[in-house]
């Protein structure tokens, strides 16, 4: 195999290194070469961000007849050190309710939310200290995670209860008379200063690290590799760092991308100079060398679970072509709230039908206007998620998602999906022959007005340096095929990065002298001379650059002639 100049640096590196690989550069490609290149005698670790990539990672390097590698993640490893050998009983989380309820947390003054109020930044501060490095809850100041100035005045009234119960639940699972967390057995074997004992260690995504994994990995008297890209951080909402950018170890590049062509390079390119508005340098190059010219595989990506669906329902109702289709992580996952609150639970509560809740924190709501106050209050983005899908569909959301329901196919058959949906989140590491983008992600004009309006509204520029980093993510899950929003790259050229169409001669006009050009249209196209809407336009998109349906059955699903539908492309930027 021919490696570039850039992968055999990193080869022929001696001591500790960091790699920052553009998406696309084949970096576990690099890791595997690595290893094989240092002595067989050596042990060597392979860190992968979660389990699907330590699944895929192991059955590479067993390919490669790599027996010296041994593949884990940071809570596998945890777990064989911890949690197995200890006898703790593991949970995979706890909902809101369930810790009201083991702490027994009391009502404060007269405020109906405050048990779930306090509650819910419980589990947050137990998060955050168990994905942190210092010893004792004392040691770190919970208030400085809140953004919301209004939920901000609530953390600072309910403090001292938010700390105290913050301790006795993390002492009640030490003590193991509750389940432990996968957070907290990670964050025991932290503070138990292992020593793993392996010659070389390779962390792969450091750029979104456990912080408490990485203090482990630097403690190790061992080579150690971080490879990851600067730029694709974005779960630093989860208490992620960028070791990256942290750990000053001897710094290597690689910057050819091997999945999408110089055009798309651009695209991401472009997104991330939009940092310079934010005062952060960028001085990144992307080579896109991809060759792809095939489309098997189609996703819809979005920002938001909310964009995702109103993308998949908008799909299901007006594009009849469209028979399978594919939700990553499972469609249940983008109607369901991390703590188990259920989209429906919400409906109910806004419908008033309290009789059909289950969860027990909706059902504790007397109103859906006390709902949506407590999950701004809360500042818990989940829940707020699912009440914007609701306010967005109302009673019209149960029959719209039964249809979406009707045509997803398991994870067996995802291949046969005509069309996979995704956030940004669920896809990282993915990658698809087309991509459509929705539009919810940020762009430069936002971004400048974010900064235009800062006196009047305080920019977090960590969280809009984040919001560029899901622009940029989703921009390069493509193999050189992608549609966006004509907002997030006003000035490029949309032929170069969509497939090109053959033109289809225009029919015979009408003969009939007797009625104007007009009433011919009319009495042939219903639709004609009507003005096109938002939703027309993005159906249009969908079936011409998805779909890649002929300008004939385009014209015939539209009811309009086949002139309006090449002018209207031509209006879009989809057309010459």
């Amino acid at each position: 195999m021919h490696f570039t100049d850039e992968q055999e640096a990193v080869f022929a590196a001696g001591g500790d290194i960091k790699i920052n690989a553009v998406a696309g550069s084949g970096k576990t490609t690099v890791l595997i070469e690595y290893a094989k290149r240092r002595p067989r005698r050596n042990r060597i670790l392979y860190l992968a961000f979660n389990r699907s990539v330590r699944l895929e990672a192991q059955n590479r390097f067993t390919r490669e007849g790599l027996s010296n590698v041994d593949v884990q993640t940071a809570h596998s490893l945890a777990f064989r050190r911890i949690a197995g050998p200890l006898g703790y009983k593991v949970s995979s989380g706890y909902r809101i309710h369930e810790i009201a309820e083991i702490l027994a947390i009391k009502p404060v003054s007269k405020d109906p939310l405050s048990v779930f109020l306090i509650a819910h930044h419980v589990l947050k501060f137990t998060a955050f200290f168990c994905n942190g490095v210092t010893q004792k809850v004392q040691q770190l100041d919970y208030r400085a995670t809140i953004a919301d100035p209004h939920a901000k005045s609530l953390v600072n009234h309910y403090y001292d209860h938010i700390e105290k119960y913050t301790r006795i639940f993390l002492a009640k699972m030490d003590k193991k008379e509750i389940a432990a967390t996968h957070d907290f057995y990670l964050k025991k074997f932290q503070l138990s200063k292992p020593i793993l004992g392996y010659d070389a260690i390779l962390f792969d995504e450091g750029q979104d690290a456990s912080a408490v994994m990485l203090d482990v990995f630097l403690a190790q008297p061992a080579l150690k590799v971080i490879v990851g890209d600067v730029h694709q951080q974005i779960y630093g909402w989860r208490f992620a760092v960028n070791a990256l950018k942290s750990v000053h170890f001897a710094q290597h590049a690689l910057t050819t991308s091997f999945r999408f062509n110089e055009n798309v390079a651009g695209l991401a390119v472009e997104c991330l100079r939009w940092k310079e508005r934010l005062g952060e340098q960028v001085s990144l190059c992307i080579r896109g060398v991809g060759l792809n010219k095939k489309i098997a595989s189609r996703a819809t990506i979005a920002r938001t679970n909310l964009a995702l669906l109103k993308n998949a329902i908008d799909a299901v109702q007006h594009d009849r072509s469209l028979k399978k289709l594919y939700f990553e992580g499972n469609i249940n996952s983008y109607t369901y709230a991390a703590d188990g609150a259920s989209i429906y639970d919400v409906l109910n509560l806004y419908q008033d039908n309290k009789t059909y809740i289950r969860d027990p924190l909706i059902a504790s709501m007397g109103t859906y206007k006390q709902l949506t106050e407590y999950a701004e209050t809360s500042e818990d983005m989940e829940l707020r998620m699912l009440i914007d899908i609701v306010d967005a569909y109302g009673t019209q959301l149960p029959a719209l998602l039964k249809k979406v329901t009707a045509l997803h196919v398991d994870d067996s058959r995802r291949g046969e999906a005509d069309m996979i949906y995704s956030t940004v989140h669920r896809c990282k590491g993915m990658e698809y022959d087309s991509v459509t983008l929705a539009d919810d992600f940020v762009n430069e004009d936002r971004i400048k007005k974010c900064i235009g309006n800062e006196k009047e509204k305080p920019v977090d520029r960590s969280k809009l340096l984040e919001e560029i980093n899901l622009a940029y993510v989703a921009v390069t899950r493509c193999k050189n095929f992608i549609d966006f929003p004509a907002c997030m790259f006003p000035q490029a050229d949309k032929s170069h990065f969509t497939k090109a169409k053959m033109p289809i001669p225009l029919p015979k006009k009408s003969r009939n002298k007797n009625k104007t050009q007009a009433d011919k249209k009319r009495s042939k196209f219903s639709k004609a001379y009507t003005p096109w809407t938002t939703e027309d336009d993005t159906r249009l998109r969908r079936l011409f650059l998805i779909k890649e349906e002929s300008l004939i059955k385009i014209a015939q699903t539209f009811d309009r002639n086949i002139g309006a539908i090449r002018a209207r492309l031509r209006r879009m930027g989809l057309m010459d």
